[in-house]
């Protein structure tokens, strides 16, 4: 996608984010889109969004698709890989050849595992305001074509929307706000993370189609995913109401 056409998209994302920020918005749900939407803006095969906790180690919030062998890779960077430097130093890593020696040494065991699953080359962009950084993007790509200075400002554009959209903007200012909002963050996608799992097996499903159903009940009925995933996990939502992804297996269709 180039020229007029990605801008007219981009533009069209930027309204659909500022649209999202509205009091009590769904911020996993947010940034499952704009992972998304890098991999449909830059020509990239996987995003994900890594936010660093309490003890300053990443943890994953949000991915462009929820396989197992992509969350593996983005939960081995909580002590090494490209997004463990980006964030320590606020920089950037971009083109990083994860078939040389260099990739290899650097990260032995990040590297090895990237290549196993298909990726020849990552981008790591911080998530970043004023002096501050809370995390970073990382971006895959299964071809070693290289990302210009343009895709790569578009990349840092979608990354700061994204640290906004987790820091939001009213709270900005207090630190411990932005703390807590973190935090939050944070336990949302656990929760999450436990229901996707319960519901995969509840189907007999791939955890990535349990989390594509869940979510479109949730979103079709107005609920946040968090506050759904805790009625779930609390026992208090009866989750045979969600039909049952098409992929499900047989004999796990109850009610």
């Amino acid at each position: 996608m180039i020229g007029m056409a990605r801008e007219r998209r981009l533009a069209e994302i930027f309204v659909e984010v500022a649209d999202s920020l509205v009091e009590d918005f769904d911020v996993i749900d947010l940034l499952h889109r704009l992972s998304a939407r890098c991999v449909e803006l830059l020509d990239v095969a996987a995003a994900g969004i890594l936010l660093a906790d309490a003890h300053g180690e990443l943890q994953i919030i949000a991915a462009s698709d929820e396989h197992t062998r992509l969350l593996e890779l983005f939960a081995l960077q909580h002590d090494q890989g490209p997004c463990v430097e980006c964030y320590r130093t606020g920089t950037a890593r971009t083109n990083i050849d994860l078939t040389g020696a260099e990739s290899a040494d650097a990260w032995p065991r990040f590297a090895p595992q990237a290549r196993e699953t298909g990726y020849v080359a990552t981008h790591a962009i911080p998530l970043r305001l004023r002096h501050r950084v809370v995390g970073a993007l990382n971006l895959f790509q299964t071809t070693p074509h290289h990302l210009g200075d343009d895709d790569i400002a578009l990349a840092q554009a979608l990354a700061d929307v994204a640290t906004i959209a987790i820091l939001q903007q009213r709270t900005l200012e207090r630190s411990h706000v932005e703390n807590s909002q973190l935090e939050n963050a944070l336990i949302s996608r656990v929760l999450v993370e436990q229901v996707k799992g319960v519901l995969a097996e509840r189907w007999d499903t791939s955890v990535d189609d349990a989390f594509e159903t869940f979510r479109a009940y949730a979103r079709a009925r107005h609920l946040r995913l968090s506050d759904l995933a805790t009625q779930i996990i609390a026992g208090d939502f009866d989750t045979a109401a969600i039909p049952a992804p098409e992929t499900a297996g047989p004999g796990n269709h109850h009610g």
